[in-house]
């Protein structure tokens, strides 16, 4: 069926390009409200039949999660407004603000259906079920569930995460309504009320799945780390290169969506033809951006390359930084001779989420490379990764 509504629909498969990916975000936008709208006004229906406050409440769910669809559906058409004066990096970042708009419905809908289950725990009352509401509720179940999939897979096909949390949205709303329908089968054959009980579940799933779909927003608006797999491909596709021995200090911006900024330093040898290496560096930005879609800025690190003793220390240094944590590496390793004093400059990378103290790691680096000769003296400069 998801593949239907995308031949139907998109007939494009090209997600890179920022017209196809609105096409996507419109044609799930559009699913979802249609679904959710059918669903709600079938279990508000049965709901209101039958006197469950479980089953209305659950109504009430679909009604949020066609509410969140409009505001998904806004968030990608204001995302495509073009670059201008204010915002040179345009509006990609709607998307982020509107899935963090539908993780705040999402968690207020579980706060109001858990106050409604209280009061119904409080004062319970034996709905009215028939076996019809039984069926409708099992099809309401097989319905979000095919939604759970629909979005996870055009969320993962355009990297959208307003989309992955509709999606998150949908397989609580299967489980809860999973959870109203047992609700529904003990009142009806064992005369029994746990209605209240039911609702109460369904709100507590409701508030978890939200809460965790805005940490995630959240954590993206923040700023948080890129995709590993993103920067293991950047570095896989930097070393092709042949006159770029390596490269440090990556960093990735988010605009949005199709809308990443990287920059990194780029080593290249000492004594290289420096128009040479600039025309290297140009085609490597081009050829990022072609291949990623990402606006790159590289920065030249020229290093010596092809002398024994500065690569031999360069070596023991790297060692000796491995011994002290397998974690740790150099890079931008100089050497520069005075005669009585050698200084050994290079910058050290520790983990981020360290608790290493700056200084005790600089004087104990700085005491082991004296120790190798009275001449050598570190000149260390201690960072973390951005990746």
């Amino acid at each position: 069926m998801t593949n239907l509504l995308i031949k139907l629909f998109i007939k494009d498969d090209n997600v890179k390009d920022l017209n196809v990916r609105s096409k996507y975000g419109m044609l799930s936008s559009i699913t979802g409200i249609v679904v959710n709208i059918l669903l709600s006004l079938m279990k508000l229906i049965i709901g209101i039949i039958s006197g469950s406050i479980s089953i209305i409440s659950d109504a009430f769910n679909n009604v949020t999660d066609a509410g969140s669809s409009v505001v998904t559906m806004i968030g990608f058409k204001v995302s495509q407004k073009k670059v201008d004066k204010d915002h040179p990096w345009g509006h990609g970042r709607m998307e982020y603000i509107t899935a963090f708009i539908v993780d705040i419905l999402i968690v207020l809908v579980g706060f109001e259906l858990l106050r409604s289950s209280i009061d119904k725990m409080l004062h319970p009352e034996i709905p009215i079920i028939s076996t019809i509401t039984i069926v409708l509720l099992a099809v309401a179940i097989i319905a979000k569930l095919w939604l759970f999939f629909f979005y996870r897979k055009i969320a993962k096909l355009i990297d959208s995460e307003a989309i992955k949390g509709n999606s998150y949205d949908s397989i609580s709303d299967a489980v809860s309504t999973f959870v109203v329908l047992i609700s529904a089968i003990v009142a009806k054959f064992a005369g029994v009320s746990i209605d209240g009980y039911a609702s109460a579940v369904v709100s507590i799933f409701i508030l978890f799945t939200g809460a965790k779909a805005l940490k995630e927003t959240v954590d993206i608006l923040l700023g948080s780390k890129p995709d590993e797999e993103f920067v293991k491909e950047i570095e896989e596709f930097s070393s092709k290169y042949d006159m770029i021995p390596g490269i440090h200090d990556l960093m990735v911006h988010d605009y949005g969506p199709g809308r990443k900024i990287i920059s990194f330093h780029a080593e290249v040898p000492a004594n290289c033809d420096i128009c040479k290496a600039h025309d290297i560096i140009d085609k490597m930005e081009n050829d990022i951006m072609k291949e990623f879609n990402c606006i790159t800025t590289i920065h030249m690190d020229p290093i010596v390359v092809d002398d024994e003793e500065i690569n031999n220390m360069r070596k023991e240094v790297e060692d000796m930084v491995h011994n002290m944590n397998s974690e740790f590496s150099i890079h931008d390793f100089r050497m520069t001779d005075g005669g009585d004093r050698i200084n050994l400059i290079f910058d050290l990378v520790i983990p981020r989420e360290s608790d290493f103290n700056f200084e005790e790691i600089k004087k104990k680096i700085e005491n082991e490379i004296h120790e190798k000769n009275e001449k050598y003296f570190a000149v260390v400069k201690v960072e973390h990764s951005f990746v």
